[in-house]
């Protein structure tokens, strides 16, 4: 989500939203999805009879549904462990780790803030700052993908009229940057983001030839969804129409109509009566501009026929909740919710990019007119050299148009990176299957989950009932604990409202805190799935976001204002980016974090990229498992009662641990093995004799004797690996909120000669 407005809640949003479901239509063989195949290879099943087979019928769907439910209802604990080791041609080369910078704010220098400041006053940063010197820094964090955030011309408070763009009325902008989420303009940049507006695209376009060359991979925002009130593309290419050029704005729908219009349309297809857009009421502190005079601040918006609003509202007047400053895009989905375009067949949930690209090129004259225009757009960025998109709130937009867009973007760079925001679970299947997403947001199970349990409000035995649910997509479930709608983890208020159990207190959200909670989390997020990770800038430094920048909030890093970012200002130190003016506890921070992401992205650590084993089960008492999952209601009081029973293993709900491993093949010659381990309690050391189950020594073909066992990430020294009658037991230590990544490599002479097994134990012994 965008948090396009700072006073509704993301539940409300998401309920406003769900006015098109979509079907999950999955079959048996669509639960293990392919990993993508060569352009040559899909290209080449593209031209073997695909679509000799039925389209899918009544007792299909039904069978599907029913498949889905089963998925959806099995148990965690029967899933777990369940996974299916992977071929060593489906292993990755190298886990993405994707740096968010807000491109507005990343470069600027100035440290003002004040509430509401105009750009003379706060500043901004511009293209130019990302330069060489910033780009080493971001490539030494283990950094494989740059997510500039905000770079389409977007609506903002700023007069360019002398290159030809036209002023925003603050009526329908939020705060006085504007929302990045309202563009209007998808052909060229923020006007805000270069030293000369005149050249900004160009400037943009040597940011991307910059990132290049410092081998990160460019990714930038599509917001499929809406576009700004007023949308007016100063610069499409020759042949392209705006959104609502063509439209029939005397009706409310029509096929190939853009947006939706405010009109009465009393018998369908005919024209009824039409209402004017009127501005919301606002709450003082919503005030365009906090209440500064400006000469379009008059409460009016000439806009008629009224649109519908981004967020689905009807009204010709939306609710200050709504999101007012943008209008929803048509899709070709009626008012009533049914689908006016060609549906896919359950089958093609099996099917590559290729095969959904052929399908499509056989229905293009059904096709409505918006799924042009992005695929336009789409296609205008990739020939520039973005190597991938964002997309800002995918579920509100029907799984078909995803499957047309997506296969037309790998049908050009088949190595696209593509990233959907998606918050319904029910649906992730249906956006990675049927949409041919890459990845979506892991944010209603585990994100949430790691927030409640840095909180101490639940076990962390719900980690592992996570990674259960998604265990045939967990590749497709990109992992965080910051982005630019969640609270900055240095904030009090991150945590506040789940401790609480009260709304968070305002006062909290300008306190900063000590940052250094999250880091058992972060280990968790950025190893326990072959899926990617994401940092938001500054999160590397602790930044705590305690400033109240105007419409934006305290806690949030502001995407509606001009603000400097503190911690990330220390770190920049004046474009040299060394740190020369960070604290000591942002320069140890981040070193973590450097150490950490480097290791996730498996070039020297290959067994994050293979498979998964939960070690949670087998060191939590029967007790302890058994009340592993507890509500919010009775959560403290449980937790205190686990913590407190007895464990010979040492293992509570405050510790987690599992193990990665490659996988050993005939011609392996060596393998690694890793156990992850670690302790959110911020007040407790944790003496653990962890277990490592008979059926994962046997996995691991390992004997009985000693194995000398490094931590990659802490440099714990004492440990060791010990099995006995087949089972493993390892002694460890851990301080509060410390973790560690224990390292076993086996070499396959050492797992064959019973002799250099004897010399590994004499070694160890020593």
């Amino acid at each position: 989500m965008s948090f396009l407005s700072p006073i509704d809640s993301r539940v409300t949003q998401i309920q406003q939203a769900a006015k098109f479901p979509i079907v999950a239509l999955l079959t048996k063989a669509a639960k293990a999805p392919q990993r993508r195949q060569s352009r040559h290879s899909s290209l080449n099943l593209c031209l073997q009879s695909l679509f000799n087979a039925s389209l899918s019928s009544a007792a299909l769907l039904t069978a599907s549904l029913f498949c889905l439910s089963a998925n959806a209802n099995a148990s965690a604990q029967a899933l777990d462990n369940e996974l299916q080791p992977k071929s060593e041609s489906e292993i990755m080369t190298l886990k993405p780790v994707v740096y968010q910078i807000f491109t507005r704010l990343y470069g600027n220098k100035n440290p003002t803030n004040k509430p509401w400041g105009t750009i003379a006053d706060n500043g901004v940063g511009k293209f130019n700052d990302i330069d060489d010197v910033a780009l080493n820094s971001i490539k030494d964090l283990g950094v494989t993908h740059v997510w500039y955030t905000g770079v389409p011309h977007h609506a903002l408070i700023g007069d360019y009229s002398e290159i030809g763009v036209s002023t925003d009325d603050p009526d329908v902008v939020k705060g006085r940057a504007g929302s990045p989420y309202a563009v209007k303009d998808y052909y060229n940049v923020n006007p805000d983001l270069a030293v000369n507006p005149v050249n900004r695209l160009a400037e943009f376009e040597a940011l991307i030839a910059r990132t290049h060359q410092h081998g990160l991979k460019v990714i930038i925002d599509i917001v499929p969804n809406h576009v700004a009130r007023h949308y007016q593309s100063v610069s499409k290419p020759q042949g392209v129409r705006d959104f609502g050029e063509d439209d029939d704005t005397s009706l409310e729908y029509a096929k190939n109509n853009n947006f939706y219009y405010v009109v009465d349309n009393s018998v369908k297809g005919t024209k009824g009566q039409a209402h004017a857009f009127e501005v919301p009421s606002l709450p003082a502190e919503l005030k365009p501009l906090g209440g500064e005079p400006h000469p379009l601040s008059d409460g009016k918006f000439d806009e008629f026929p009224a649109k519908w609003t981004g967020n689905g509202s009807r009204l010709a007047k939306p609710d200050a909740n709504d999101w007012y400053e943008t209008v929803k895009i048509n899709y070709g989905v009626r008012p009533d919710g049914t689908y006016d375009f060609p549906r896919l067949p359950a089958k093609f949930a099996t099917f590559t990019e290729a095969q959904h690209y052929a399908f499509w090129q056989q229905h293009l004259a059904e096709i409505p007119s918006s799924w042009i225009k992005f695929n336009q757009i789409a296609q205008y960025w990739l020939a520039k050299g973005v190597d991938g998109f964002r997309y800002d709130m995918a579920e509100m937009v029907p799984v078909e148009f995803w499957s047309y867009l997506n296969s037309q973007i790998k049908h050009t760079n088949p190595d696209a990176f593509i990233l959907a925001e998606v918050y319904n679970p029910k649906l992730y299947r249906d956006y990675i299957l049927l949409g041919k997403m890459d990845y979506l947001y892991d944010k209603v199970d585990l994100y949430d989950t790691l927030k409640a349990v840095m909180a101490g409000k639940t076990s962390t035995a719900n980690i592992a009932a996570d990674q259960a649910k998604v265990h045939d997509i967990e590749s497709h479930m990109l992992h965080f604990l910051e982005n630019h709608d969640e609270q900055r983890i240095g904030n009090a208020a991150f945590l506040a409202s789940l401790q609480t159990n009260k709304p968070t207190n305002s006062s909290l959200e300008t306190q900063a805190v000590n940052p250094n909670y999250a880091l058992p989390a972060m280990v968790v997020s950025a190893t326990i799935g072959t899926s990617p990770t994401l940092v938001y800038f500054g999160q590397e430094v602790g930044e705590a976001a305690i400033d109240n920048p105007g419409f934006g909030h305290a806690s949030r890093t502001s995407i509606f204002d001009y603000v400097g970012v503190p911690a990330h200002q220390r770190w920049m130190n004046n474009g040299k980016f060394d740190g020369g003016q960070s604290t000591t506890q942002e320069t140890s921070l981040r070193a973590y974090y450097q150490k950490l992401l480097n290791l996730s992205t498996g070039q020297t650590a290959p067994a994050l990229l293979g498979q998964y084993y939960s070690l949670d089960a087998a060191n939590r008492s029967r007790k302890n498992a058994t009340q592993s999952h507890i509500t919010e209601s009775n959560s403290a009081q449980n937790m205190s009662n686990q913590n407190s029973s007895a464990n010979e293993t040492g293992y509570d709900d405050s510790t987690f641990a599992f193990a990665r491993f490659e996988v050993i093949s005939p011609t392996s010659k060596q393998t690694q093995k890793l156990i992850v381990v670690s302790n959110f309690s911020q007040t407790e050391s944790k003496a653990l004799q962890l277990k490592l189950p008979k059926e994962l020594i046997r996995q691991w073909q390992l004997k009985d004797g000693v194995y000398p066992l490094k931590d990659l990430l802490e440099d714990h020294q004492t440990s060791k690996l010990q099995l006995e009658q087949g089972e493993g037991k390892i002694a460890l230590t851990l301080a509060p909120l410390s973790s560690a990544i224990l390292s076993l490599t086996v070499v396959a002479d050492e797992r064959k000669s019973e002799s250099a097994r004897k010399q590994l134990n004499e070694q160890a012994a020593k």
